[in-house]
């Protein structure tokens, strides 16, 4: 009776997340067990923008190359299957592709080691459509600002 318990619980629980979500979960499973090996953190980063569609390609290869020219102290991930940029071994910001979730669009988020505080409320997340010369530059301004 136990066992049944058990197999139905674990049955709920998977049901209640959606299949990119499971997915998401088992490359975040995959991601440690390669960090563990000392796999190559930038290649599976690139890895991953290789797979995304041309849109979103273009804004991630942007982002990372931006990232590169900062030279902030930044090392790269892949952070639930997606390009993430640390420091100190602490995610400051990521891209999520629209292909991932089959969203609208990109989006950059900053995880809570970010420093991007302002009062008691501020964004944390901004939706990516395209990489312009403009873009790029408030782009940089975030990833400074999130660095203190």
């Amino acid at each position: 009776m136990a066992t049944h318990a058990k197999k139905a619980t674990k049955a709920s629980a998977s049901s209640s997340f959606t299949a990119a979500e499971r997915a998401a979960m088992r490359e975040a499973a995959a991601e440690r067990k390669a960090a563990a090996k000392g796999a190559e953190a930038e290649a599976a980063v690139l890895a991953k923008i290789a797979q995304m569609n041309d849109s979103d390609r273009i804004i991630a290869e942007g982002l990372h190359a931006l990232v590169k020219k900062m030279n902030a102290g930044l090392t790269c991930k892949t952070w639930y299957g997606m390009p993430a940029y640390q420091r100190n071994e602490k995610t400051i910001f990521f891209f999520q592709d629209a292909g991932k979730f089959n969203t609208r669009y990109a989006t950059l988020g900053f995880s809570d080691s970010a420093q991007l505080d302002d009062g008691a409320m501020w964004p944390a997340a901004f939706a990516l459509t395209k990489w312009t010369p403009a873009v790029a530059k408030r782009v940089r301004e975030l990833i400074e600002r999130a660095l203190g």
